[in-house]
This record gives structure tokens, sequence and C-alpha cells, in this order.
């Protein structure tokens, strides 16, 4: 009887998860991670879309003897290039998944459905709104040479610096390419921040404007014709493209889902994009983004440098994009709201919504979610084109 209860004992995963003492801490602290995790996502409702399945991705990955993923896999030592024959022959259900993310698959379909889903047509009424996009991109390139004097490499500086532009899809995108071994710490932290955003902008537009500027009312914004929407996303493909074209994958895919809209003539693609693909490329890229993040990679001390870093450049590039609406307004005499800047990160429509809400604050009379949208849609733009920059240099 008691050979019989050894050898179950033998069969299960516990002689591997209590192998060590430090593999069985390392283990429980990610099971406590997880736990946290699950809380902001289920009873705070911090991005439970995405934040759910990342973080039972992770669950799944920290299973002793599950063999759900093999990061060895897809980074080789010698630095060879991924050998799909392996995968199919030694690869385990999340190791299939990993492809869509390795391959750059998943982040362009999600782009896809966020074009179908965007309205640029505060941009195209409002072009100055594009300043306020770029100049919210100041915090990638800060945190970026920040993580170069941390002592990363330029390729795991950059995939850190991409966090600042509030823009998971983007990060995951840079990472799997520059820094494959950090993509678990960095989407992580990407998806929090952009949770927290409510939490991080309002203190910096308080501090970093007044209450006579934060009280402005901005004047209605003009009406955009049919032949304006189409024409948009034609001319922004051609344009940021040949000019980035490592960006092609992110903005042409954003592009065409919002062709795909205002065309009229493609509802039931531009449906497709927006709810079914959408939501089944958010569950495969969260499980298997999520698998990435192991005991023994994500608790390091360069995950708590990248957590720190990834702070950093979110709140510079609020920073960034306040500031430049600073200027706006002195520009324009008084007829440009700064807190427009801070929405510039490209977090939509979150960051739009949290300048209504200060604005608001200060004047119930006003109303700046449209003219925040301006910026905020002009920065998934300007993050996809940071991102485009750096692959270019880097990949």
């Amino acid at each position: 009887m008691l050979s019989f209860f050894t050898d179950f004992y033998e069969s299960t995963a516990l002689p591997q998860l209590f192998e060590t003492p430090v593999g069985a801490l390392q283990t429980l602290a990610m099971y406590v991670i997880i736990g946290v995790l699950f809380y902001l996502a289920i009873v705070k409702k911090f991005e439970p879309l995405l934040l759910l399945p990342i973080s039972f991705g992770m669950l799944l990955a920290n299973l002793p003897g599950a063999e759900l993923f093999h990061m060895d896999l897809f980074i080789h030592e010698d630095g060879s290039a991924l050998v799909l024959q392996e995968v199919v022959e030694n690869g385990g259900l999340l190791d299939f998944l990993y492809l869509g993310v390795k391959l750059g698959i998943y982040p362009s379909l999600i782009f896809l459905g966020v074009g179908a889903m965007t309205d640029f047509t505060p941009l195209i009424a409002n072009p100055k709104s594009l300043l306020l996009g770029a100049a919210s991109q100041f915090g990638v390139f800060a945190a970026f040479i920040g993580a170069l004097f941390l002592g990363f490499t330029p390729e795991q500086a950059a995939s850190i610096g991409i966090i600042g532009g509030a823009d998971g899809p983007t990060a995951i995108l840079v990472t799997k390419t520059l820094a494959p071994a950090l993509l678990g710490a960095i989407a992580i932290a990407a998806y929090s921040y952009m949770a927290l955003i409510p939490i991080i902008q309002p203190p910096f537009m308080k501090l970093l404007t007044t209450k006579k500027e934060r009280a402005v009312v901005m004047s209605n914004l003009r009406p955009v014709s049919k032949v304006e929407k189409v024409i948009f996303p034609i001319v922004v493909t051609l344009v940021v493209c040949l000019i980035v074209p490592d960006a092609a994958p992110l903005v042409g895919f954003l592009m065409l889902g919002n062709l795909l809209n205002v065309s009229g003539v493609a509802d039931r693609l531009s449906k497709t994009a927006q709810n079914e693909l959408m939501n089944i490329v958010t569950i495969f890229l969260g499980v298997s983004v999520g698998a990435t993040a192991d005991a023994e990679s994500f608790l390091a001390l360069p995950t708590l440098k990248i957590i720190a870093l990834g702070l950093t450049a979110f709140c510079l590039s609020t920073i960034g994009g306040l500031l430049f609406g600073k200027v706006m307004y002195i520009v324009t005499k008084g007829k440009i709201n700064p807190l427009i800047g801070s929405a510039g990160v490209s977090a939509v429509p979150m960051a739009a919504r949290v300048a209504q809400m200060v604005g608001q604050k200060e004047n119930p009379s006003n109303f700046l979610l449209m003219h925040a949208m301006g910026p905020n849609v002009a920065g998934v733009i300007g993050s996809a084109v940071a991102a485009g920059v750096f692959l270019a240099y880097f990949a």
C-alpha cells in the first residue's frame, strides 16, 4: 500500500515543485504575483480583457511538469534563427500559440481591430493634434536612454522604452523581435500602466497646468466629410510606411481596419475585425505572452528595473504631451486646453476620458473628450512609428 502512494506521489508534479528550496520559493512567489494580477483583473477590472489571459498564461507556464511552453525553442544560445520543425516536433500547446507572437501576427491583427474601432475624425478635423501625439513619445526615447545607462543592451532598451507609448501590441511586437526574453515583464508592465492611467496621469495634469488653463473651453471641431475619412487611412499608410518601412505591419493594419469601417462597403469585415477576430486574437496573445513569464526569468533584478523604467517612460510621455499642450495654449492665445496633451499616449480611449474628467472638474460645462481623441489616436500612430524606428535600427 505504501509503495502505491509513493508511486502516485512520484507521478505528480509535486516532486518537481519541491525539488529544491530555491525553486519552490520562486514558484510560490510567482503564484502570489499571479494571484495579485487575477485580483487586479477580476476585482479591480484593470484591463481585464488582456490581464486575465496573461495571468492565466503565467499560471500555465509555472505548472511543474506541464511542459506547455519551452522558451529555448525560440531563443537559441548560439543566436541561430527559429526552426519551425523543432517547434512542431518538440513543442507544447503554448509553443504553437506563441508562434503568433514570434512571427508578429497577433499584434498586427490586434491593430486591425483597433483601427476598425477608432474614429480618426477629431485628428482629421484638427491636424495639429498630431504634434501632441508626437510630443507624447518623449518618454519612449528618454526611457531608452535611461535603460542604456542601467546596463541594458540597445535592443533591450528599445523594448523597455516603447512601454512609454502606452500601447501593448506595439510593445509586444518590438520586444518579441529585439528582446524576447523580456517579453513577459514588458507586456505585464505595459498593460498594467495602461490600466492605471486614471491614477497616474491626474497628478501630473494638475501639477503642470494652471486652473485657468484646465478650464479652457475649446471651440467645436469642424465637420469631416466621408471623402476625407476614406482618404486619410490610405494617405497615412503611404506616408508613414514610405518614411518608416518597419512600421508597416502596425500602421498598415491599423489603417486597413479603419478603412473597412469608414468606407461603408465592408460592414461585415469591419464588425468581424472589431468583435470575433479581436476577441480570439486577444485570448491567444494574452495567454502566449503570459507563458513567457516563468519564475526563473521573471523573478530577477532586470524585471524590477523594467517596471521602474516603464513607469518612468509613461510619466515622461504624459509630461511631454502636457508641456507641448501648454506651448500650443500660448501660441494660440488660450484657444487650446493643454490637458488634451496628456491624451497623446496611445491608450485609446482611456487617456482621452481622463483629460475630459480633469477638465470637467474645473469647468462643469467643459467637454474635452472629442478634442482629446485627436491626440489620443495620433498617439497610436506615433507609438507605431517609434516602434518602426527602433526596429529599423536594431532588428
